[in-house]
């Protein structure tokens, strides 16, 4: 008999969330008398933890697929996904150039190196590619005063028969916070707004904030680059992701397998970091930071048991972690437990209670938690 911790997906969860992402573009759209924007599902990182397959199959209403691995870009072909596919960091050698190629991958320009690179490639086909600026994220992209030098090397490629398409990118580091996306928006226009070529400017922060920026005016639609979101976690910490109608994709699940009857002045798991106040019931959940849970959710984080709300009680472990039975003085050995997802507490609550986001949790899975389809 396996443990019992298991992760459950939900692909209409996820079906569902593009859906939200698609109606709010959509009604902005319609409102300002744009087009509305084309939608890349952001799958990187095996799709937040949810699995490269499943999100091919949840995902088949978005326009294109983005990640980073070229690994996880072959997968999505091999699924049979035939629409466009982003590389977000684009290649790195230039042997992926090859790669992309063959699978007909777009790519993003970062940085003078792959226009280097590609100068010496000879793909069979035009290669579609979005040129990146850095409008203060800092991370990746051509700066303001360089852009417009690296957006021509990009034109002399198209000229040559080595790329198609030319788009224009950045990525918005204030969306989910001050001071929002003004500036950077101001500095995208100034550098690359009279540019051709699509835009892509929005993550899933941007788009559900600030829509103005996923719509902009021209001939050309723009495309947004949502993620989080599409996996029912919010990005936002002033507003759940219920707020915007968005449904949690994964549930991580277990039972009590044991049940320890503490007196008054008894401690908890290592260290003793938690104390009785009084007698108590404390349940043993299979459930561990070996198994993806984050092992700085001290006493208080929220978990449910049997179908009431309590908390977690002292360390977590490797392999196992307890709560308070007080809420569910019907539990006993076998009953269910929700660590987060459908029937349980929000992912984003469980990671604030540990000092980080629910992107972390949900990427944090480990290999050795199975994983079940939500059935219907």
């Amino acid at each position: 008999m396996p443990r019992p911790i298991h992760a459950t997906v939900s692909l209409s969860a996820m079906t569902h969330n593009l859906g939200v992402v698609r109606r709010h573009l959509d009604q902005h759209a319609r409102a300002a008398g744009v087009p509305a924007p084309s939608v890349w599902a952001v799958i990187k990182a095996n799709a937040y933890g949810h699995g490269i397959e499943r999100a091919v199959a949840a995902f088949q209403a978005a326009q294109g697929l983005a990640m980073l691995d070229l690994d996880e870009a072959v997968r999505c072909r091999e699924a049979g996904w035939v629409g466009p596919i982003l590389l977000l960091e684009g290649f790195f050698q230039p042997g992926d150039i090859e790669i992309v190629d063959r699978y007909h991958l777009t790519t993003v320009l970062h940085d003078i190196a792959q226009i280097d690179m590609l100068q010496h490639a000879r793909p069979a086909r035009r290669l579609d590619a979005y040129v990146k600026l850095n409008t203060g994220m800092n991370r990746l992209g051509f700066a303001p005063a360089a852009y417009a030098q690296a957006h021509a090397r990009a034109c002399q490629l198209h000229e040559q028969g080595v790329l198609g398409t030319i788009g224009r990118m950045t990525h918005f580091a204030h969306a989910d916070g001050p001071p929002g996306v003004a500036a950077q928006m101001a500095c995208f226009a100034e550098a690359a707004g009279h540019l051709p070529g699509p835009a892509s400017l929005c993550n899933s922060a941007a788009l559900l904030r600030y829509p103005e920026a996923a719509c902009l005016p021209g001939d050309e639609p723009a495309w947004v680059r949502p993620g989080i979101c599409l996996y029912g976690a919010s990005p936002f910490e002033d507003e759940p992701a219920s707020a915007r109608g968005l449904l949690p994709a994964m549930t991580l699940a277990s039972e009590l397998i044991a049940v320890q009857h503490l007196r008054a002045g008894d401690t908890v798991g290592y260290g003793g970091s938690f104390r009785a106040p009084a007698p108590m019931r404390v349940g043993v959940v299979a459930c561990g930071y070996a198994d993806g849970y984050p092992r700085h959710a001290g006493t208080g984080t929220p978990v449910y048991v049997a179908g009431a709300a309590t908390r977690l009680l002292g360390r977590v472990s490797m392999d196992m972690l307890a709560v308070d039975l007080g809420p569910a003085p019907s539990a006993r050995v076998g009953s269910p437990v929700v660590l987060w997802g459908d029937g349980g507490p929000p992912v984003d609550e469980v990671a604030r209670a540990a000092g980080t986001i629910g992107y972390e949790l949900l990427c944090a899975l480990a290999r050795r938690v199975p994983v079940r389809l939500a059935q219907g």
